[in-house]
Parts: C-alpha cells; structure tokens; sequence
C-alpha cells in the first residue's frame, strides 16, 4: 500500500468511495437525508477536493492505493485552530478493512501534523461508526465533547444522530511511516522509499 497526496486523477475513485461508505452508513427510515447529506458534501467539499483542501501546513489531502493503483482509503485535515489540524473524511474501502489501513492512515496523519509543527489533531465522528470509535480510542484520543447533531452541514448529517469529538496531544514519538511498514506489513508512505 502506498499513502500520497490525492492528485486529481483521484477524483472519481475518492467521490465514488465516499458516497457508497455514506449509503452504508445510512439507517433505516433515513437514506433520504444520507442522500441529501452525500450531495451537500460533494458540493461543498468532495467534489472540489483540490481547491477544498489546497495544500498548506495543516492541510490537504491523501489517498491510499494498493500496488494496482486501486484507491483503499482516503483522509483529509484541514486547519484546527493554531496548534492543530482537524482530521476530516477517513475512510477506508469496505473490501479493504481489517487490514491496518485506518491504522496506517491515523499514524501518517499524526506524522504529518508533527512535520508541520501543530501539537494536536482533532477529530469527529458519529455513533454510526463503532470501528472507527474503537480504533481513536486505542490509538489514545481524548474524547472531549459528545453532541447530538441536529443542523446537516458538510461535516454532519445532522438528524439527531449522535457524534464524538477527540483529540490528542501528539509526541514527538510518533511512529515515521518507514516504521509503521515494518508493523503493519507492505505499507508506505509516498518517499519512504520502503515496502
């Protein structure tokens, strides 16, 4: 696996996976309002990724791909505040979980924040996503607010559904991605120069 910056040849492959994780997502009685929260995010942010989260210190955007070339994942982080980065839209393909990537991901997002000279990142995410929950919490985030979303923006489908906000003070110890390869098995992150 390969983490890179998203370029935009990403485009289809990234609106596509975000769109069918967000149907999945979806509970009985509300996939009108998961379809209308799909097509508010792709306006105001998936659909212009390369203007949305123009890359700067804090910023941008990554993909993973497998050896084929084959998106498994994506994230985002966009400013937090002056110390930190909030990490926005990661996700992983649903034939592709189980297999380190999110783990992989979080970790070149911390080293990411590292390089850029930020202290924290900040996340959210809803009661929708249990694996997601487990996983910030053993990587050791706080969780700092729990909310229940009411307004749909492009970060929330509101609805009543229920979201948890973390952070997490990162250390300078955070793993570089050549040593997230050796634990992980295969993957890299783009200039790591390693497998």
């Amino acid at each position: 696996m390969l983490i890179r910056a998203y370029e935009p040849r990403d485009d289809q492959a990234v609106q596509d996976l975000f769109v069918r994780v967000n149907r999945a997502l979806a509970p009985p009685g509300q996939e009108a309002a998961f379809d209308a929260y799909v097509a508010r995010s792709l306006q105001e942010e998936m659909g212009r990724i390369a203007a949305y989260y123009r890359p700067a210190a804090g910023r941008g955007f990554w993909v993973a791909t497998d050896p084929a070339g084959r998106l498994r994942g994506f994230f985002g982080l966009e400013p937090a505040g002056a110390d930190a980065a909030e990490l926005r839209r990661m996700y992983v393909a649903p034939e592709a979980r189980r297999q380190g990537i999110a783990r992989v991901m979080l970790a070149e997002a911390e080293r990411l924040c590292l390089a850029a000279g930020l202290s924290r990142l900040v996340l959210s995410t809803s009661e929708l996503q249990q694996p997601a929950l487990a996983l910030y919490r053993a990587a050791g985030y706080r969780q700092v607010q729990e909310e229940v979303a009411d307004a749909a923006s492009n970060k929330t489908i509101g609805g009543g559904i229920r979201r948890f906000h973390f952070e997490k003070h990162l250390a300078a110890e955070v793993p570089a991605p050549d040593q997230a390869d050796i634990c992980t098995g295969g993957f890299r992150s783009a200039g790591s120069g390693q497998t």
